[in-house]
């Protein structure tokens, strides 16, 4: 691995100060911040506030076509998933103008709507059109609200406020949609900036970026939080929604599988749930453990055939999340490639400390087998933008998890405490679906007294707790050093709220079988 040994260009006063006006936006970069000093010097007031109102602009929000495509026939989901994953890359593409056009942006007050959001707006027309004909093809209904879907607008850089950690954004139970949490934790999306210079164009930290993690697009100062500083807000033993973990009365038992912490280095940047047949799918890095063979191009049949790095071979099954990175100046294998450093994601990867994937049951009820291939996606890598609806995100520290859980920023642990990353899957299913067009209506979570709701009957609830040592990032003069963050889409700013968790289920039968009856008769099994 390379290390990034670029420093700050100057320490002019007016810099600094160009500097720390940027961040006061909301995290604008240190590229643009520069821009503006040197502007500074040689231009007049109105020019200035022209280059600060361009500055202001963080991100670009597009609404999410793919939650809104509820009922896809099967014969186009292949076409439209393609589809989907092309919004996805307009969209990356686009943030990526937006990010290195810093200078026309200032000098042109209808740049970014005529040069980055008003094409945008018509690959997404075309894009959303051609899933009409892959639908109506085959005998489908489209939803032609949906063509409305194609306009994008920016997202302006504010100030964040500590809304949601002090009382932890509480979920309040019984949505069916697949992780509707009310949460009160985003205050409408973040919209507290972030982006930076385009520096994440050539893989790089721009700027000081390995210093205070403001080269590239986010994290912000506004992201962290210190744990120690946060009034408690968590239940102990309480899961998802509020739910008791595990319940005290219903099935009790536990079933862990031990699939280690992805020491082989097994990442890519592909989805195979949302965007199968798609490189670069997802653009951000995931960890894999147990299934080795998860790629955007794996069949079921492969996945059923791979080998595992689970200890207990009859789980096959893929489980995999966003990296998590250290941004400390150190360029890692993917600094130039996409979903890596060309597409903002920077720094250092961390491998987890301890990735515990345990099984739990219903608090009401007995669990029964999950399918063959069952896909469960949860919390939402777009919430930055979509806001709370599909989010699920537990941040926490050792030590503190009983105490503090938090859903918009990251925690700063004390010494000798370490980051905890906690996901509690939906643990309802349908009956029939091993997926559904939107990968979230053919699960949800339980209702508050443990229950399924419209037919859905109790699986296995898998509960994701990964541990990582981290440095201590410090907040220093507004803007954070050696900050870590999760990879993110580009436009999503790396904010704590995009945090998301998939699993597939290839447990053999037997396998399946021996979980079930180990967490309906209150075994804990592993």
């Amino acid at each position: 691995m390379g290390r990034n040994t670029r420093k700050r260009r100057s320490s002019m006063a007016t810099k600094a100060v160009a500097a720390s006006a940027a961040l006061a936006l909301g995290g604008g970069g240190l590229i643009w911040a520069n821009f503006y000093a040197s502007a500074h010097e040689s231009s007049n007031s109105a020019q200035n506030q022209t280059k600060a109102a361009a500055a202001q602009v963080a991100t670009i929000a597009c609404p999410d076509v793919g939650q809104k495509l509820t009922n896809v026939p099967n014969a186009a989901r292949s076409g439209v998933d393609k589809e989907l994953a092309l919004l996805d890359k307009q969209i990356t593409e686009a943030y990526a103008r937006l990010a290195s056009t810093r200078q026309a942006q200032a000098g042109d007050s209808g740049f970014v709507q005529n040069a980055i959001v008003g094409p945008l707006k018509e690959k997404r027309a075309a894009t959303i059109d051609r899933i009409r004909i892959d639908i109506q093809r085959v005998g489908g209904q489209f939803n032609s609200s949906l063509s409305q879907l194609a306009a994008c607008t920016t997202q302006n850089a504010a100030p964040q406020t500590n809304a949601g950690e002090q009382n932890g954004g509480q979920q309040n139970g019984g949505q069916q949609n697949g992780g509707q949490q009310n949460g009160g934790q985003q205050n409408g999306g973040q919209n507290n900036g972030g982006q930076q210079n385009g520096g994440q164009q050539n893989g790089g930290q721009q700027g000081n970026a390995g210093q205070n993690g403001q080269g590239g697009n986010g994290p912000v100062a506004a992201d962290f939080v210190d744990i120690t500083k946060v009034q408690g807000n968590a239940q102990l033993g309480v899961g998802q929604n509020g739910l008791p973990a595990n319940g005290n009365s219903g099935s009790r038992g536990t079933f862990t599988s031990n699939c280690g912490t992805n020491g082989n280095d097994n990442h890519n940047t592909d989805n195979v749930i949302v965007a199968p047949g798609v490189t670069n799918g997802a653009h951000h890095l995931h960890d894999y453990v147990g299934n080795q063979n998860n790629d955007a191009f794996a069949s079921d049949q492969e996945l059923a055939g791979a080998t595992t790095s689970c200890q207990n071979q009859g789980d096959k099954s893929s489980y995999f999340w966003p990296v998590l990175r250290v941004q400390d100046g150190t360029q890692d294998f993917d600094q130039n490639k996409d979903g890596g450093g060309k597409e903002g994601n920077v720094g250092k990867i961390l491998q987890p400390a301890q990735a515990q994937l345990k099984f739990v049951g219903n608090k009401k009820g007995n669990v029964v087998a999950m399918p063959t291939a069952l896909r469960i996606i949860t919390g939402d890598a777009k919430a930055q933008v979509n806001g709370n609806a599909n989010a699920n995100v537990n941040w926490s520290c050792t030590g503190f998890e009983n105490k503090v859980q938090l859903k918009d920023k990251y925690p700063i642990c004390p010494q000798g405490s370490q980051v905890v990353r906690t996901t509690n899957f939906q643990s309802c299913w349908d009956g029939q679906n091993i997926d559904s067009a939107n990968h979230r209506t053919h699960v949800a979570f339980a209702q508050a007294d443990g229950s399924c709701a419209n037919g859905f009957k109790a699986i296995p609830q898998l509960q994701v707790r990964l541990v990582y040592n981290v440095p201590a990032p410090q907040l220093q003069n507004g803007q954070v050093v050696k900050p870590y963050a999760v990879d993110t889409f580009p436009e999503q700013l790396h904010k704590p709220i995009t945090d998301h968790n998939d699993f597939i289920n290839f447990f053999s039968q037997n396998t399946m079988n021996q979980m079930v009856n180990c967490i309906n008769t209150g075994k804990q099994c592993k």
